[in-house]
């Protein structure tokens, strides 16, 4: 896969007080990603964009949550979301990225 497309992977880090305590304990950071990427994909895309070793990625499809909008009733979107472990030694500084 080429740099360009990796870069597209990652959408945003996810800031939550469960991902916050995942990255204290555990070295685990958490990532919205595309619905359309893997395991594999999402490690490749890490390591590029932080110049880190990954040791473990695991995904969750988050399913969007059905909200009235004014008079009528939608639903938000679906999305994805990544845990991924950093090898012992690797830390990624989200404030400064």
């Amino acid at each position: 896969m080429k740099q360009q497309e990796l870069m597209r992977i990652l959408q945003a880090p996810v800031i939550s007080e469960k991902s916050t305590v995942a990255s204290e304990q555990n070295k685990q950071f958490v990532f919205r990603v595309k619905k359309s990427a893997n395991k594999e994909q999402i490690k490749r895309a890490v390591e590029l964009m932080f110049n880190v070793q990954v040791d473990s990625v695991h995904v969750l499809n988050v399913k969007g949550k059905v909200k009235r909008f004014g008079r009528f009733m939608g639903a938000r979107s679906d999305w994805k979301k990544a845990y991924v472990k950093l090898k012992p030694g690797f830390d990624i500084e989200l404030s400064a990225a």
